[in-house]
């Protein structure tokens, strides 16, 4: 007979193992990521919000090298105020590496080109891109003492605004799984009405 310890014992390591799998720091990134191959135009096509306000819809970024070879980004898209003020907003952000073994880790220093519009910081991971069709970005805001996530951002970003191809799709929930993120991205609309800022967030 089994003893109450041993049962109890049974049932956590089962969530100790999935709990392990969706430590942050244990998450792939895009191996050798190019930068310079990066640069460009992306679209939203899918978003998993962090908590507080987030960019809701048209949201786009471009990518630049700066004469430093620094990683720059200019971003729009549609955002909601209050609960109801939709207003259009633009974002200028840079990139910075920490570690050049891992470039594809940089932290993100944004800032809002108007005043209501809100400046700081943000770790920013390219998880996986094949850079001429898609790129899975990945932030962390807060950890938990556990090293999961407490409140974090994902983007699911496409060069064509119609959205990806079902075979790239697939790729890329694969890689939602990676990040423990899958099943929890809304689309986003891409209707060509100006409206996107930074607030960076396919099912």
């Amino acid at each position: 007979m089994r003893s109450a310890g041993h049962i109890c014992l049974l049932l956590i390591l089962p969530s100790l193992g999935l709990a392990n799998t969706c430590i942050v720091d244990s998450f792939s990134v895009k191996e050798d990521f190019d930068p310079i191959k990066y640069t460009g135009k992306w679209y939203a096509v899918a978003k998993k919000d962090p908590e507080g306000v987030f960019l809701q819809d048209n949201i786009s970024a471009e990518y630049i090298l700066g004469a430093d070879g620094t990683l720059l980004a200019t971003s729009q898209g549609r955002v909601k105020l209050f609960g109801f003020w939709v207003i259009c907003a633009d974002m200028v952000a840079q990139f910075a590496v920490s570690d050049p073994n891992t470039p594809a880790k940089m932290y993100m220093t944004y800032q809002g080109l108007a005043s209501y519009l809100s400046s700081g910081g943000d770790e920013y991971w390219v998880i996986d891109t094949d850079y001429n069709h898609y790129a899975l970005t990945y932030t962390c805001r807060s950890l938990k003492r556990n090293g999961t996530c407490a409140d974090s951002y994902s983007i699911v970003f496409s060069r064509n605004p119609q959205g990806l191809p079902s075979s790239i799709q697939k790729i890329v929930h694969q890689k939602q799984k990676d990040i423990c993120l899958f099943g929890r991205f809304k689309p986003v609309l891409q209707s060509g009405m100006y409206g996107s800022a930074w607030v960076v967030g396919m099912n």
